[in-house]
């Protein structure tokens, strides 16, 4: 049996959940409770170790003349699942769909559109308005995804690959003083393109992409940012922002308003 891939009118490409199970040569008899462990399950996604949100890695198929529940299956979900089930043929199709996936990510990655997108959003991140918004919604995902935020901060470290101490270390290095100064004061004078990188990674983590492709982005934005040289503008609470006048101001409206969970249109009609 061959595994089809169907692709979105978005682009988006995912399996059957029925044609996995059929490629798999699972028993059809077991279909329905393996259907049900399937999506109930725990996995090791690119984002996280969690279970499988409805809309995001998976969403119902609508049949008309069937009992039977199908699922259209993101590639990430159906090489997790393969992976994870008792087939003798899940080694061929796991290395396969794990093939698939990073080509997707890949060509996301270099499309125009794509990289067009970071353009614009490289130049209004410069707004600690629409940092802090995109860092508030990456902390909702976290805390929506492991229960709590205890270990938010080691975990954000660890992502962007340094913390307030290494932080610290670099401003006594070259001479300067870092008492007092939170993450983002010490960025400004260690690195302030380094805070466009940081803000991207919230912005793209909270919208349910993968840390490789999220690092990516951000290492793109950083590029960019510095190429432009933006400026750090804390605009917050100021009735007239110069900073933001020659910024597209849409786009800073939706970063601001920007809740987990739900769809970001700039990077949608991109």
């Amino acid at each position: 049996m061959e595994l089809q891939i169907l692709v979105s009118k978005k682009g988006t490409r995912v399996v059957t959940a029925s044609n996995l199970h059929q490629a798999l040569r699972l028993p059809d008899h077991k279909y329905n409770s393996n259907i049900e462990k399937w999506l109930s399950d725990v996995y090791a996604f690119k984002d996280d170790v969690r279970k499988p949100i409805d809309l995001k890695d998976y969403s119902q198929r609508p049949l008309k003349h069937s009992k039977l529940k199908d699922y259209f299956i993101s590639i990430e979900l159906a090489k997790l699942i393969t992976l994870n089930s008792n087939s003798g043929v899940k080694m061929h199709f796991a290395k396969w769909l794990m093939s698939l996936q990073e080509q997707v990510e890949n060509a996301e990655l270099l499309t125009k559109d794509q990289v067009l997108a970071v353009l614009e959003l490289s130049k209004v991140m410069g707004l600690v308005s629409c940092q802090k918004s995109v860092e508030k919604q990456h902390l909702r995902q976290y805390e929506a995804n492991n229960g709590s935020a205890h270990q938010w901060w080691q975990y954000r470290a660890q992502l962007l690959g340094y913390s307030s101490e290494t932080l610290k270390a670099k401003m006594e290095e070259v001479g300067k003083n870092y008492k007092g100064k939170n993450l983002l004061q010490m960025l400004v004078k260690v690195d302030q393109y380094e805070i466009v990188r940081m803000s991207i990674i919230d912005l793209f983590i909270a919208l349910g992409k993968s840390y490789s492709y999220a690092k990516n982005m951000g290492d793109l934005a950083k590029i960019f940012a510095k190429e432009m040289k933006v400026e750090i503008w804390d605009d917050r609470g100021s009735d007239i922002n110069f900073a933001s006048a020659n910024l597209n101001q849409d786009l800073i409206s939706e970063l601001r308003n920007f809740e987990y969970g739900s769809s970001f249109g700039f990077l949608e009609a991109a």
